[in-house]
């Protein structure tokens, strides 16, 4: 099962990047470059312990739905969303926030299992894990721009 990992410093304020992360239409916007948008459950405002989000985008040209749930919450220093329906077997995306130098550090961990067993593993060594962690980065640039716009 990959793990993916990414640090993000942000001069912004804690509680603005845990806010920015779980909100929805920020999302939207952190994810253009493949037309994400939240078809399903909550679609807009900022998600909290308990809700649902069904996501669609386009992933290596196909359009897909992807249904999270968030499992764990700690204002405002951490949530956990879990992958109920999509097309990986499993993944738990756990999203952290640090104080730090007058800033905050947006500590994202993406685990998941890809389906279709050995071929699955051998898609994660070729591209999909390079993929996922490039779509992580990308996003916690965004979040990043946004937030450092607003303080």
């Amino acid at each position: 099962m990959p793990i993916i990992k990414h640090e993000q410093f942000i001069q912004a304020s804690l509680d603005v990047c845990f806010d920015l992360a779980r909100n929805v239409e920020i999302h939207t916007l952190t994810t253009s470059k493949t037309k994400e948008k939240a078809v399903g459950g909550v679609t807009q405002g900022l998600l909290k312990k308990g809700d649902t989000v069904t996501w669609e985008a386009t992933h290596f040209g196909i359009r897909q739905k992807l249904t999270v749930k968030v499992t764990h919450m700690e204002k405002p220093t951490m949530f956990v969303d879990v992958m109920v329906k999509g097309a990986f077997n499993s993944f738990t995306h756990t999203h952290r926030f640090v104080e730090e130098n007058g800033g905050t550090i947006m500590i994202d961990i993406f685990k998941y299992k890809s389906p279709l067993g050995i071929v699955g593993i051998i898609a994660d060594k070729l591209f999909l894990e390079k993929y996922m962690t490039n779509f992580i980065i990308s996003r916690a640039k965004e979040l990043k721009r946004i937030a450092e716009n607003l303080e």
